[in-house]
């Protein structure tokens, strides 16, 4: 059998994860990470990837492949005036040196302990999205202050950690700051190109001399991974946004938070396998 036919079902997988992750960018602005990162973690096991490897180049390369997922959510969510670009600039650089310092530790720790934080982290989101919680509101907007960046910093560092693209964090965080769903999906996914730009180049260079990286790789992001997935991601991210603005905000944190605990199981099997 040709070389070519044996990687036809990862060249699927990540097709597939790339749909996928495209249409949830657009639906939840997440960014796609949080099923991007557990579904090619699986692909890469089965293509025979070291295994102590195969989740931090999941999250490299989901964070590098959410890069123009978040720039054609943004584009979608503008048109539709859903982006705080005041908020954005008031988080932006916190959050962008939360993302770089969340992959420097993340590329120094155990994949076990990444695949309990992803879990974690999705578990409590999963909490406060199905749960009927919509009324829940912490204050009447983003606290001022140097203390009120911190939330900012949080969701730079976790997210680049698991290689999401913030809007896992940020959606609630945002909500739960009286911003309204919609326009917390859409300032969420301009979070997301802050967050995956600097994290993925951050991923690059810690591990440019790692002996495990497989061939094809720049540092911890896959090459082949990015150009069967990102294409994807891109071309279905408007589709998710158009589907977003026509369902309730019930409806969507509902489903986000019930697919954000289907997705922590699974995590939480992966560091206890």
């Amino acid at each position: 059998m040709p070389e070519w036919v044996e990687l036809l079902p990862l060249i699927f997988a990540m097709l597939l994860t790339g749909v996928i992750g495209g249409i949830l960018a657009g639906l939840l602005g997440v960014g796609g990470g949080i099923v991007i990162v557990p579904m090619l973690d699986i692909a890469l096991s089965r293509a025979g990837v070291d295994p102590s490897l195969t989740l931090h180049i999941a999250v490299a390369t989901s964070l590098a492949t959410i890069v123009p997922t978040s720039l054609s959510s943004v584009r979608a969510h503008h048109s539709r005036g859903a982006v705080d670009f005041a908020l954005a600039r008031s988080w932006g650089v916190y959050i962008l040196l939360g993302s770089v310092a969340g992959t420097l530790l993340a590329s120094r720790v155990d994949s076990t302990v990444l695949s309990l934080l992803f879990a974690a982290v999705a578990l409590l989101v999963a909490v406060k999205m199905a749960l009927p919680l919509t009324n829940l509101r912490l204050s009447d907007g983003p606290p001022a202050g140097l203390l009120g960046k911190l939330p900012a910093v949080a969701i730079g560092a976790l997210s680049s950690m698991i290689g999401i693209g913030g809007g896992t964090l940020s959606v609630p965080t945002l909500t739960m700051m009286s911003t309204p769903m919609h326009r917390a999906v859409g300032t969420s996914a301009l979070f997301g190109l802050l967050i995956s730009l600097p994290g993925a180049l951050a991923y690059v260079l810690t591990g440019w001399n790692d002996p495990r990286v497989p061939f094809g790789n720049l540092g911890y992001v896959s090459v082949i991974g990015l150009a069967l997935i990102a294409p994807m991601t891109v071309l279905t991210a408007p589709l998710g946004a158009k589907f977003s603005h026509r369902l309730s905000q019930q409806h969507l944190s509902f489903a986000f938070g019930v697919f954000l605990v289907l997705i922590a199981g699974r995590m939480i099997y992966r560091a206890l396998a």
